[in-house]
């Protein structure tokens, strides 16, 4: 169960510090209204999430065994990929910098709405956490169970972090936030690493 816990909290902390549209939309929110105001938004993964793990999970229930043996392996390089993305970020000489912030007062229910949007957890729970989470349950549903918590647990932590670092550091942030993207291209390759020696693994065992 542990291990779970240790994958789920690792994936999150990599996918919450990941550049995208939903990060630019907190910390834009965040500059631009005050961390206690933008704060709620950490929340809004558990109200998007809703609509896009039901989706992923319906139709992963439903394939066969090497289909999601395939997915495995997919999600291993696509792994792969945002680890060598995060990478080139951390490199980077300067940080781009956030789009100017609306005035208007954003919602947890807005931000749930512009991760609805967000390409990145469909394919995250398409490639790597459904098949990891089926695989888990499959064991045993508390190792369902601690996949799930430690990964929303982790990514909503990380996402206050980024809210009040934003809010607060100032002049601190970019390099911080590079350090955090370099920490996330770290948790990234050895998820990944895992991830096609697990289906590797399983694949040789078939």
């Amino acid at each position: 169960m542990f291990s779970y816990a240790i994958l789920g909290a690792a994936f999150a902390f990599a996918a919450a510090v990941q550049p995208g549209q939903f990060q630019a939309y907190v910390i834009a929110r965040a500059i631009a209204n005050g961390w206690r105001r933008t704060l709620p938004a950490a929340l809004s993964p558990l109200l998007s999430d809703l609509f896009t793990v039901t989706i992923v999970l319906v139709i992963l229930t439903n394939v066969p065994a090497s289909f999601l043996l395939a997915l495995r392996l997919i999600g291993g390089f696509f792994l792969l990929y945002l680890a060598w993305g995060a990478f080139r970020t951390f490199r980077s000489a300067a940080q781009s910098e956030v789009a100017p912030a609306a005035p208007a007062h954003r919602t947890v229910l807005e931000a749930a709405f512009v991760n609805v949007l967000n390409p990145n957890p469909y394919l995250a729970w398409a490639l790597v956490l459904g098949p990891l989470l089926l695989e888990a349950w499959t064991k045993n549903p508390t190792y369902g169970v601690a996949l799930v918590v430690s990964f929303y647990v982790t990514i909503i932590v990380a996402t206050a972090g980024i809210i009040v670092l934003a809010a607060l550091a100032g002049s601190l942030g970019p390099r911080v936030a590079r350090l955090l993207v370099g920490l996330s291209a770290i948790a990234l390759l050895a998820f990944a690493v895992y991830q096609l020696y697990a289906a590797s693994a399983t694949l040789l065992r078939g």
